[in-house]
């Protein structure tokens, strides 16, 4: 009897430690304008959220969570990517195919820089190498641009449709092929593919997020439902738990041990890192429909969506129906 109470009070307060870390909406911040959306992107330092919207960036200050500047002039925003150290931003603009620079202070555009390549979509910074990457949806290549001189100086040929990349700021960055269910790891320093990994089942994988402490990588994919535990180090798909349909972005919470996988069926999955090998579904957050992407504010726990209403059947988004939708632990 006394085993059975003990089992079943450890029983109860793992549900209720489980409880507490479940999201609720906090709230949402309406934002001028038309046009689509993709990534959101933080800047650690000076506490700004960078948000894609159609031909402009919106920027709201994190501190406030109020909108403190646009970022226009370009023809298709995807990604941006935030480089510190030079004090700059780069914005990829898929239908001009170019990379925007940007003043991180003022928010005024320095740069357009070419490059020799179509559909720049996701875009990152690699500290390790100093430079900037955008990998290009129409292109199968990644083009390399120089934050400090503004220049392409390199292209990475990845072999497949690039979607997410994030760098270990230790010389390698991973990228998902899309169309090819893998993983690429890229040489920053060579330019260069070095291994290229097998997602199965993993099915168009898109989302990418990385736990360097464990070595372990967590790729979202939409054919099959799925957010994969590969390792890093051995390219080995670990475990694969089921999310909701059309995800799009994932982020993981080296504090709180959570991985937030966001679809656009209005759903965002919430898992538990127990172990290095070991993950649960805690919740299956209840978000707008189409809030595909998120970006997690790592200061403060908060995720950040963004969503805007569409005309019915069509993919054409309202005008001044765009806003970002706030979730934070209660």
């Amino acid at each position: 009897m006394k085993k059975t109470f003990y089992t079943l009070l450890v029983s109860c307060l793992a549900c209720v430690s489980l409880q507490a870390q479940t999201y609720v909406l906090d709230k949402t911040i309406s934002l001028p304008g038309s046009g689509g959306y993709d990534y959101l992107s933080i800047d650690k330092i000076n506490h700004r959220l960078y948000v894609s919207h159609g031909t402009t960036v919106n920027v709201i200050d994190l501190q406030t969570e109020k909108p403190v500047g646009v970022i226009e002039g370009m023809k298709g925003v995807h990604g941006i990517a935030i480089d510190n150290k030079a004090n700059r931003g780069f914005i990829s603009d898929g239908q001009a195919n170019a990379v925007i620079a940007f003043d991180l202070k003022t928010l005024k555009t320095i740069a357009t820089i070419p490059v020799n390549a179509k559909g720049p979509d996701a875009i990152i910074y690699d500290p390790f190498s100093d430079r900037v990457f955008s990998f290009n949806g129409e292109s199968n290549n990644s083009s390399v641009v120089d934050p400090n001189t503004l220049k392409q100086v390199g292209t990475v040929e990845l072999g497949g449709g690039p979607e997410f990349a994030v760098a270990d700021g230790k010389g390698l960055i991973y990228n998902n092929l899309e169309d090819k269910s893998s993983l690429n790891i890229i040489d920053s320093k060579m330019l260069k593919v070095i291994k290229n990994y097998p997602l199965a089942p993993c099915g168009g994988p898109t989302g990418l997020a990385l736990d360097p402490a464990n070595h372990r990588l967590f790729t979202v994919c939409r054919e099959n439902k799925g957010m994969s535990v590969v390792d890093a180090n051995s390219g080995k798909v670990i475990t694969t738990l089921p999310i909701g349909a059309g995800v799009d972005a994932v982020a993981y919470d080296a504090e709180t041990k959570l991985i937030f996988c966001s679809c656009g069926d209005g759903t965002t999955t919430i898992i538990k890192q127990k172990s290095a090998n070991e993950y649960s579904v805690v919740q299956t957050l209840k978000t707008p429909v189409r809030a595909r992407t998120l970006i997690l504010d790592e200061r403060t726990h908060k995720i950040y969506l963004s969503v805007a209403e569409f005309e019915p059947g069509t993919r054409k988004a309202l005008p001044n129906t765009f806003k970002v939708v706030i979730y934070k632990q209660p």
